[in-house]
Parts: C-alpha cells; sequence; structure tokens
C-alpha cells in the first residue's frame, strides 16, 4: 500500500514505515558546530528560510546527525520561511552512509543500503551515486526470495531481480534473497557413480564420480540423472526410458509456497504463473516477465510505504 504524504501538520512521519523521499532534490544538508536538542534544533529551523524545493534537513552536528521534515509558510516563492519543524530521527537512531554504489532515487536501493550498513537504525541517510543524498525512514522492505539452480554463475534470475530492483523508482521498498539450490548437493542424495546433468554450460562435476551431459546426446549407460520433468521427457525422447532420477526443480522447493518467491520452471513457456504468494516464471524468462513476476509480489504482498 502506497501513501502519498501531503500534509506533515496533521500526520506524523516519524511513525510511519517505508518512509523514501519522492525526489532526492527535495533532501537539503547543513552542518553546524554547535550541538542541538530536540527543542533547540526545533527553533534553530523555525522561521529561517529554505528553498521551495526542500522537504527534509539532513543536519549534522557533533554528536551525529539529525533527520527532520519542515512546512514552509508558502511553497510557491523562491525561498520560504518554515513555520514548523518535525524531527523524524535524532543522532541515536540516524545512520549516514557513504556507498558509492547506491542510486538514492531508487527505494529498494535506500533498503538495501540501510539492510547491509545499518540494519538496527531507524532512519538511514544515503550518500550514493553521483554524491545524491537521499534517505529511508523505518525500513521495513518485502523481502523476496529468489529460488534457482546453481550453476551456472552468477545466478541469472537473482541477477535479473537485483538489476531491476535497482532502477525501479515506482515500485516499494523491496530487498531480493537468493535461495541457491547446487547441482552438486543433489548428486549426494542417491549414490552413484556417473551423473547425467542437463546441459554442459552448468559446469558441474560431482566429485568421485564421472558427469554426463544429456545436451550433449551421449551414448546411454548407467547414469542417475539429475535434472527436472523436462530433462525426463527429453531423455525418454533421446533412449526411450527413464533413468533414476532426483530432481532438482526449484519449484518443488519446500516452503517456497506461501512466501514472496519468485521461482522458475522449464514446464513453462510463455507466461508467469501466480500460486499462493510466490510466482513462477519460464525458465530463460525475459526481463518483462521477471518485472511482471516483481509486480505480482508487490501487490499481493502489499508493503505499506510512504512517499514524500
Amino acid at each position: 500500500m502506497t501513501d502519498t504524504w501531503t500534509d506533515p501538520g496533521q500526520v506524523l512521519l516519524r511513525s510511519r514505515i517505508n518512509v523514501v523521499p519522492s525526489a532526492y532534490r527535495g533532501v537539503s544538508v547543513t552542518h553546524s558546530t554547535d550541538s542541538f536538542t530536540w527543542e533547540s534544533l526545533t527553533a534553530h529551523f523555525t522561521g529561517r528560510e529554505v528553498y521551495r524545493r526542500t522537504r527534509f534537513l539532513v543536519v549534522h552536528e557533533p554528536n551525529g546527525v539529525w533527520l527532520a521534515t519542515v512546512q514552509r509558510a508558502d511553497p510557491v516563492p523562491l525561498f520560504s520561511p518554515v513555520t514548523s519543524v518535525e524531527i523524524l530521527a535524532d543522532p541515536t537512531e540516524c545512520t549516514f552512509v557513504t556507498d558509492a554504489s547506491i542510486d538514492t532515487a531508487i527505494p529498494s536501493n535506500l533498503a538495501r543500503a540501510a539492510a547491509n550498513h545499518a540494519p538496527e537504525a531507524k532512519a538511514v541517510v544515503v550518500e550514493g551515486l553521483y554524491s545524491h543524498i537521499s534517505f529511508i525512514l523505518n525500513p521495513q522492505p518485502l523481502n523476496i526470495h529468489v529460488t534457482e539452480v546453481i550453476p551456472p554463475t552468477p545466478a541469472k534470475l537473482f541477477d535479473q531481480v537485483r538489476r531491476l530492483l535497482e532502477v525501479a523508482e515506482d515500485l516499494p521498498p523491496i530487498v531480493a534473497h537468493l535461495d541457491a539450490l547446487t547441482l552438486d548437493s543433489f548428486g549426494s542424495t542417491i549414490a552413484s557413480g556417473h551423473y547425467l546433468l542437463p546441459c554442459r554450460g552448468s559446469d558441474t562435476e560431482i566429485i568421485g564420480a564421472r558427469t554426463s551431459y544429456l545436451d550433449q546426446r551421449p551414448d546411454r549407460e548407467d547414469w542417475t540423472m539429475v535434472g527436472c520433468e523436462r530433462s525426463a521427457q527429453i531423455h525418454e525422447w533421446f533412449y526411450g526410458d527413464h533413468p533414476p532420477m532426483v530432481s532438482f526443480c526449484p519449484r518443488e522447493r519446500e516452503g517456497s509456497l506461501g512466501t514472496a518467491t519468485i521461482t522458475k520452471c522449464c514446464l513453462l513457456e510463455e507466461s508467469i504463473e501466480i500460486e499462493n504468494g510466490r510466482v513462477v516464471v519460464p525458465w530463460g524468462a525475459s526481463l518483462v516477465d521477471i518485472r511482471e513476476a516483481i509486480n505480482e509480489l508487490a501487490r499481493t504482498w502489499d508493503p505499506t510505504w510512504t512517499t514524500v
């Protein structure tokens, strides 16, 4: 659920979750050699002129960083006096982070910076790419799990999700987590001296055993296949039988139903499927498919966030 904040005099922002500026140009930064209290900070800025775009103040002082929002007497003139100040976080609650990899215009990037650098902070102010500064207040991002088989690495689906979130200005704060299923770990579930894997592109070898690849269409041997339903179908087409098999289908991952999860299935060829809180995309899904999947998770789980 997205709230657009319009009247700081009526609704306190300090208590809201996932508060992010709609534009970082509304965040002004100032430095002071004096230390402030809540009362003195409010008194210091009340009546002072601020630029008409200014909605928030990041105040550096000897004890740390304050974060506040201000209301102006008139938004039309180039400068206007401050009529009210709401303190969003004091130096015991606010952390200032410098991370040049973060585009601070993107809510998910701010949430990721908060999780990586200051997970316990009430407010995290980030100086990021282009030296632009923004913040997230009371970060509680939607955590989504990306279930994927590796290798190959990097995990493609997870990387696609990550890249989309890094440029999604219109999505709530979301942090993606890789839930990796490794091919070599599946081999240990059934002992065999020879394993058949789906494709050579995985570049996987299982220690202590021979490895063949289904996409190379090797001569039929006595092997255990590590694959999925599509692999079994291809094997039957090639050889006319079903070998002993360990399934690695990420869609069958226990515990993923009922969670905010994106996974994939090679039996899907054209579109995504939504099932009990998770989204399944085709193997080799396009960025368009994956963006649709992220949109569906955001709609389904509907995290509260406030753009201001």
